[in-house]
Formats: C-alpha cells, sequence, structure tokens
C-alpha cells in the first residue's frame, strides 16, 4: 500500500488555532455600539463642549449648595456691612470694590451687603427659571409639535396658527404687564417666589411655538418612514407609533433644542429684573444687580462687572454645551 499524497504535517493544528484566534479578534473588532455611546464619543472629543459642560454643572453645583458656601464663608447675602462703606461716596473703601479674604468678590456700595454670597444666590433663581420655563416649553412643545405633524389637516392648521400668533406676540411687554399686577400672594406663595413662578410659566408658554415648529417638522418626516408603514400595516394604534417610534426619534433634536433654549431663558429673566419686573428685593438676582450698578459704574465699575461676567459665563457655557451636543447627535456633523 503506498503513503497518501499529502500527510497531514505538524503545522496544520497551529494554524487552526491561529484562524480561531484571528476570528474570536475580529469578533471583538466589529462589535456594535449604541447611538448614545456613539454620540458621547463624538462629544468627548469635542474639548469646548465639555469645557461648557463642566462649567454648566459647577454653576448647578454651588446654586444648590449656595448656603452651605456661604454659611461657611460666615455670609449672608441680605447682611449689611455699613462700616466698610465710604460714608462721603456711599462707595466700599479700599481697592476693587472691597475685595478681601473676607468678601471675595467685594461689597455692594450704600449698604456692603456680599458680593459672592448674593452672586451665589442669584444663579439659583436665573438657573431656576431657566430650566424649569425650558421643561415647560419642552412638555408643551413636544405634545403639540408632534400632535400637528402626525395628524395633520386641520389640527395641523389649528396648531400652526396658535403658534404663529405666539411668535408674533410682544412676550416681553406682556410679562412685565402681567408681572406687575400680579398679587403678593397666590396659590400659598408670597413675594418674590409668586414672581419667580409667573415667569416660569409664562416663559415657558411663549417659548414652546419655537421647539414646537422644530417637532412638528421632524414629525411630518418622520411620519412617512418605512418603520412608521410597517408599524401601521401590523396594526399599531395611533398612541403607539406616536410614543414607540417617532417620540424615541425625536429625541435628539429635543435635548439639542432644550439645551439652546435655557441660556436664552436666563438672559430673559435677567433683563425682567433688571427692568424692575422680576424678583422683589431683597432677594439676590444678576439682573437686578445690574440694574443698581448704573448709579455707581464710575465710582465702583467692580459692582457691574461681577455680575455681567456672571451672566456672560453662565450663557457662554450652555451655548458651547449646546453646540457640542448637537454635533454629537448629528450624524452628519464634521465634527
Amino acid at each position: 500500500m503506498t503513503a497518501p499524497l499529502h500527510e497531514p504535517t505538524a503545522e496544520a493544528a497551529p494554524s487552526a488555532a491561529t484562524e480561531a484566534a484571528v476570528a474570536a479578534g475580529d469578533a471583538k473588532a466589529v462589535q456594535g455600539r449604541s447611538l448614545g455611546r456613539i454620540a458621547w464619543e463624538r462629544l468627548k472629543r469635542d474639548k469646548l463642549a465639555l469645557t461648557g459642560g463642566i462649567v454648566v454643572l459647577v454653576l448647578v453645583v454651588l446654586a444648590l449648595l449656595a448656603p452651605v458656601i456661604t454659611g461657611l464663608l460666615g455670609q449672608d447675602p441680605n447682611e449689611y456691612h455699613e462700616n466698610l462703606i465710604d460714608p462721603l461716596f456711599g462707595t466700599p473703601t479700599g481697592s476693587l470694590g472691597g475685595i478681601s479674604g473676607d468678601h471675595l468678590l467685594g461689597v455692594e456700595p450704600v449698604n456692603g451687603r456680599d458680593i459672592f454670597a448674593r452672586i451665589l444666590y442669584g444663579a439659583r433663581i436665573s438657573l431656576l427659571v431657566g430650566f424649569l420655563s425650558a421643561v415647560v416649553a419642552v412638555i408643551l412643545g413636544t405634545v403639540l409639535g408632534i400632535l400637528a405633524g402626525f395628524f395633520g389637516g386641520w389640527v395641523d392648521s389649528l396648531i400652526s396658527r396658535v403658534m404663529d400668533g405666539l411668535l408674533a406676540f410682544p412676550q416681553l411687554l406682556f410679562i412685565i404687564a402681567l408681572v406687575s399686577v400680579m398679587p403678593n400672594d397666590m396659590l400659598g406663595l408670597s413675594g418674590s417666589s409668586v414672581r419667580v413662578f409667573v415667569m416660569i410659566l409664562v416663559i415657558g408658554f411663549f417659548g414652546w411655538p419655537y421647539i414646537g415648529r422644530v417637532v412638528r417638522g421632524q414629525t411630518l418626516s418622520l411620519r412617512e418612514r418605512e418603520y412608521v408603514e410597517a408599524a401601521r400595516s401590523l396594526g399599531a394604534g395611533r398612541l403607539y407609533i406616536l410614543f414607540k417610534e417617532l417620540l424615541p426619534n425625536l429625541v435628539a433634536p429635543i435635548v439639542v433644542y432644550t439645551t439652546m433654549m435655557i441660556p436664552t431663558n436666563i438672559l430673559t429673566e435677567a433683563a425682567l429684573s433688571f427692568l424692575g419686573v422680576g424678583v422683589k428685593p431683597p432677594t439676590a438676582s444678576w439682573g437686578q444687580m445690574l440694574s443698581s450698578a448704573i448709579d455707581y459704574y464710575e465710582s465702583d465699575p467692580m459692582y457691574m462687572v461681577v455680575p455681567g461676567v456672571a451672566i456672560f459665563i453662565t450663557v457662554l457655557a450652555f451655548n458651547l454645551f449646546g453646540d457640542g451636543v448637537r454635533d454629537a447627535l448629528d450624524p452628519k456633523a464634521s465634527r
């Protein structure tokens, strides 16, 4: 009997093991990633957006811990320090508006209240109004926008005309008129709490048409997609299609627009307080501090610079973070 022409060699077994290892490595290499993970990896590469997000997080923490921080520093936002004020000119003694180890950002003219403590408490008002009014606008805009885009017809026409009317309405003038005639006590709230509540509702109510238009336009496009048609053909009801098929695909534009809406709401609150129809004294507010600083911008410029810089940094941080979130969630973005 003759030997086989091709006998197995010793290298055959190692070759099979090598191929198995390579296959396992390839399987790990092509491991799938969720949309959230892809967006997070894109966001991590954007250093400006991360910086803005960190600043926003720090501002939120400082605002939440304002009573603790001011207590550790031994400062009260409403405590007067008239001994630190020049009795002749009414301005803080010392340089740079009275900055010292006890008063990190100086003191206010005339009464000597600690500016750092009032900046922290002012951040609570600005962020509270900015966030909650954005929540009100997002809820109304998402619900009405998705209904208008999905149902179309007279529903779309009615909601669109309401949006057009609100967009043309003088929001700032209406808020000024409404807040000016509000009672001091309402729904168990009193003083500045009433005005904060009214500002949140009114700013949110007049802000929903902007996000409503975005959601409506996206819904008009999504309702014609194949997966929606497939759900209809399988007998899915309207509520199922709205909440299971359309709403998850609207999360990205809603999140992006929310991050862009918050700084606008913060500026609106600051403008209202600057005009004297925001929170009532002695409650601290950045806009109110800017309004009071007008009379002292020559003799004590730091009193105007500090709240102005606080508003600038807050709005800039939100805008940078919002731009980064938009780029991270947009698959067509260049970054």
